[in-house]
């Protein structure tokens, strides 16, 4: 929901007008529309990648939410990294299913340096897949540095 309203938000305040400084230099909000995936790519397509990509985002979202139902109540960490990602998925899905494309609006940049335009959909994935990494990597060192159970005699 917080995807829609801000993407809601950006379509109404900054399409047709000028962008948003909101730290100079920085942090802008700047209206753009990504008909393909991940920084643009794969966005020469037309329908056939609307669609395509959309199936694609589907089936990572039924793999996603079957992970979801299959990991335990108690952990925490992976359900909730595995929530922001169903989070992103539909809230990216939503807007190439609707619109054709995905609404970004948060620019971000230093110096030279300048970071595609993204919005709260990518963040929600790129901070549950960053979560999914961690907890794997921590779960393989708690693995590693279990004591050995002693042999039986």
């Amino acid at each position: 929901m917080i995807d829609q309203t801000t993407k809601a938000w950006a379509v109404s305040r900054l399409r047709f007008g000028e962008d948003i400084s909101v730290i100079p230099g920085f942090l802008n909000f700047a209206y753009a529309q990504n008909t393909g995936v991940a920084f643009s790519m794969l966005d020469d397509h037309g329908d056939v990648g609307r669609w395509g990509l959309s199936a694609v985002a589907v089936f990572a979202g039924v793999l996603v939410l079957y992970f979801f139902w299959r990991t335990p109540r108690s952990d925490d960490r992976v359900l909730g990294a595995l929530a922001l990602l169903l989070a992103g998925i539909i809230g990216n899905v939503t807007d190439r299913i609707r619109l054709g494309f995905v609404v970004d609006f948060i620019d971000v940049q230093f110096d030279s340096w300048h970071y595609p335009t993204f919005n709260v959909a990518d963040m929600a994935i790129v901070i549950g897949a960053g979560l999914l990494i961690l907890d794997m990597v921590w779960s393989k060192k708690r693995i590693t540095e279990a004591p050995e159970a002693e042999p039986r005699k």
